[in-house]
């Protein structure tokens, strides 16, 4: 019985991956996706069908903000019931802060969405922006019994495929640009192509997709340092429209103990905005109360980030505070793994 081919949308908002030389001046330009099958003849042996779609003005990923998100989100939900994956194209600066926020955005998915994006343009003759499109492409069409077997928003960079709202963008040269260091790949890609299904999201299929498309966008970032001062900090924590914060810590959510800092904390605490505490480090977890540093902050009512990323934080963040959730409870939901971000 003749089974019929996946269909994948391919969206793309910008980056590196769609860039070509302008032969006469030799500055990257965006391409246009229609000449994508004469850069990328192999597309053609993919068992998939492929529609593209892309941004009307194709953006830097450094310019990426929550309206562009919007965007993504909109494209996906006009188009989820026609497609069995999407493909997302996108500049690697950003890419980690997208997934993170098409993750909290797409409620039930039961589809794949997976990022990828390039470090040298598709044109260039050692570019991995090949690998990167072909095997994304087969990750999305991936199918068991004809239901897709990804159903959640991953990103794909050099030979594995990571949940998106788990990784970091760790370097800026090599091909290995991503990691996810509190969480295992859910797929590899060698000889054949691996998939991890235990470290899959298993979303129920029976609910319906639902679209979220607010965002708080009055939040700060502290990452601490030793000597931070107190009339910064207090100038950042008085911000009339500030209305949450991620506070970067040392360790496992370390802080400084001096009387100053924990009273601007408080103070911050008692207007109601939500303190989130997450980790410096690449790898790891907070534990508050773990260390004398850190049991005050737990007193506190501090939020516990565990073993998030700073750019799910804040992407989840953005989230819920667009989400309206009473002060009472947003400790509690924050502290809750809404989509795989946090162990």
């Amino acid at each position: 019985m003749p089974t019929t081919q996946p269909n994948i949308l391919l969206i793309y908002t910008g980056g590196t991956i769609g860039m070509i030389k302008d032969p006469n001046s030799g500055a990257l330009k965006s391409f246009d996706f229609n000449n994508l099958l004469k850069k990328i003849p192999e597309l053609k042996l993919l068992d998939c069908n492929i529609k593209t779609v892309s941004f009307e003005n194709p953006i830097d990923s450094s310019n990426m903000n929550p309206k562009y998100w919007i965007k993504m989100a909109e494209i996906i939900e006009a188009n989820y019931n026609e497609f069995d994956g999407f493909v997302v194209l996108h500049g690697s600066d950003t890419m980690s802060y997208s997934a993170s926020a098409l993750s909290f955005m797409l409620e039930n998915l039961t589809k794949p969405v997976i990022f990828t994006g390039s470090q040298l343009p598709i044109g260039d003759l050692r570019t991995d922006a090949k690998e990167n499109l072909i095997t994304t492409i087969q990750m999305a069409s991936q199918q068991l019994n004809g239901k897709p077997i990804i159903r959640e928003v991953g990103l794909y960079f050099e030979y594995k495929l990571y949940r998106g709202n788990r990784t970091t963008k760790i370097n800026a040269e090599h091909f290995e640009a991503f990691e996810s260091l509190n969480y295992p790949c859910l797929a590899e890609s060698g000889v054949h192509l691996k998939i991890y299904k235990e470290y899959l999201l298993k979303p129920n299929p029976r609910k319906k997709l639902k679209v979220h498309k607010n965002f708080g966008t009055n939040i700060a970032l502290i990452k601490l340092f030793p000597g931070i001062s107190k009339s910064v900090l207090e100038s950042v924590l008085n911000t009339k429209s500030l209305e949450g914060v991620i506070l970067e810590t040392y360790g496992a959510g370390n802080t400084t103990t001096e009387k100053w800092f924990l009273d601007l904390i408080k103070q911050t605490l008692v207007r109601g905005l939500p303190i989130i505490n997450v980790t410096q480090c690449s790898g790891g977890s907070v534990m508050m109360g773990q260390y004398e540093t850190s049991s005050q902050l737990l007193t506190l009512g501090l939020i516990s980030g565990k073993d998030i990323t700073t750019e799910a934080a804040i992407a989840k963040l953005m989230y819920l505070l667009g989400e309206n959730i009473s002060a009472k409870t947003f400790k509690t939901i924050f502290e809750t793994p809404l989509r795989g971000e946090m162990s």
